[in-house]
This record gives structure tokens, sequence and C-alpha cells, in this order.
């Protein structure tokens, strides 16, 4: 299929993870054409289409300010995307949807919380569940610990001493890919720096199938673990391949179940057309 020309789009990024936004509130025709693996294919592919790492959608919502559908740039739907939610919130204040203070969203993954304060963007996550502080993956050499979380994405965390080194796709997509995983997981690499509760933090990402610049899902699971090793705080930074920093806040409840907020850049970078592709 072809992409059909003059679809209005935003392109933005989180950190360095970037995606091609659509306002289908007011192009009621652009889910219709494009809410499909290859159109978001073809958006997303470097060189020949725009390039991003996701193509979402904002839509209408009956009972929230507003909803988002993500796509992964391999055309698979994302139940959930941090730094893309952390956008559809900066671009949901940009079109007036939303003011500062506190909104409610819709995902595939649920509703969820968002502010706007001092000019940035902070997302309330769900809770995180399925944490293994430690897991049945054999450790290779430079690695100390492999933990699981999930924070409505799957994401294993390997705990070593310098990302600057790792092999984040070879290392990456042998874990993503491993049969034991039963819906597959994004792989982060995390590291120390000198700096108390500021870690480096790498990501191969299921679904891009490739190393991303940020991801916000896998800075709460890499700060989730963190802190339940006793390496962190509760505020955790999280310094991403783009040398851009996620900060992640998280809340115990008396039950002992962790929830987490998520804050860190969200900017529009440019807009523009589809052209046919």
């Amino acid at each position: 299929m072809s992409i059909p020309s003059g679809h209005p789009f935003y392109k933005m990024s989180g950190s360095g993870n970037d995606f091609i936004f659509f306002d289908a509130r007011s192009d009621s025709g652009v889910a219709h054409e494009l809410d499909n693996p290859d159109a978001v294919r073809k958006l997303c592919a470097t060189g020949t289409g725009i390039g991003a790492d996701g193509v979402v959608f904002l839509q209408s919502d009956t009972y929230q300010a507003f909803r988002i559908r993500y796509f992964n740039r391999d055309g698979s739907l994302g139940e959930l995307c941090g730094n893309a939610s952390l956008c559809s919130v900066r671009l949901a204040r940009e079109l007036g949807i939303i003011g500062d203070g506190t909104c409610h969203f819709e995902t595939d993954a649920g509703a969820m919380t968002g502010h706007f304060r001092d000019g940035k963007p902070e997302i309330d996550l769900q809770m995180v569940h399925d944490l293994q502080l430690e897991t049945v993956f054999e450790r290779i050499a430079g690695e100390h610990r492999i933990g699981f979380a999930n924070t409505g994405v799957p994401h294993l965390v390997v705990l070593i001493d310098d990302t600057s080194s790792v092999d984040v796709v070879g290392r990456g997509r042998l874990l993503r890919l491993d049969r034991r995983l039963k819906h597959g997981a994004n792989v982060n690499f995390v590291a120390p720096t000198l700096t108390p509760d500021e870690f480096s933090i790498r990501t191969y990402e299921r679904g891009v199938e490739a190393e991303t610049l940020a991801c916000g899902t896998g800075a709460v699971a890499t700060a989730t673990l963190l802190n339940a090793w006793g390496l962190a705080g509760r505020v955790v930074r999280l310094r991403t391949r783009s040398e851009r920093t996620l900060t992640v806040t998280l809340r115990r409840k008396e039950d002992g179940h962790v929830w987490p907020s998520l804050s860190g850049e969200a900017r529009v970078v440019y807009e523009g057309r589809t052209a046919e592709l």
C-alpha cells in the first residue's frame, strides 16, 4: 500500500526516543488510512520515510481528556510507551486539550494520569508487577545481576560496570528473543555513575528491534530494580544514550507494591505533512 499525502503530523522527541504523532481528532481519516502495520513501517523507515521509533495517534475519548494508540516501528501495537506518553501530555498541552496541572488519558494498557508542571510533563504509571530480583538467565562476563519487571511492558534489567562498551544489540537481541520470555522483553543495561542515585542506561527495545536513545518504561523498570537491590533511593535519575536524563520517583504503598512516576524531556521537533510513499 502507499502512504496518502496531506496528513499533518508532529515529529516529537522524548529524550531521543522519537515519534510521529497524528492528531486524529482533527484529521478523522488519518487513523483509518494509517492505523495498520504496513503504513507504520513505511512512516518509521529511516531514509525512505519520516523515520521514528513509533507512531502515535492522539484521539478523543469519552471519559478521559484524550486517548493515545501507539505502534512500534515494526508495526506491532504497543500497549504502553513511557516516552510517547510524556510526549502526548506535551502535545495535548500545546494543542489546548489540557492546561497546567493534572489530566487523565487512556492507553491500551489502561487509564494514565499526567501532570504538566513548571513547563514539563510527568506521568504516573501503573503498579510495577512480576518483579524478580534474580532470574534464570545465565550471566556473562561483566554482568552482575539480571532482574525482571513489568511496567505495562516486560523488561529485563542487566547490572554492569560500564555502559559505554556493552554490546547492546548483540547481547540485547539474544536475551530479548529467549524462549523463556513468553512475550519477549526490552533489555536494559545499567551502570552507576559517580553521582549518587544517578545511573547510565542503554536499552534494546522490543518492537524497534534495535537500541533506542531512551526508553521510559525501561527507566521505570530499571529504577524499580535498583531500589529493590538496595542500590538506589526512591528518586532515581537515568542518563540515557541521548545524554538526556529521565527521572523516576517510586512510591511504595503499605502493601509493598511500587507505583512509579516518570518525568523527562518531551518536545515537538517539527511539524509537517505526509507525502505519498
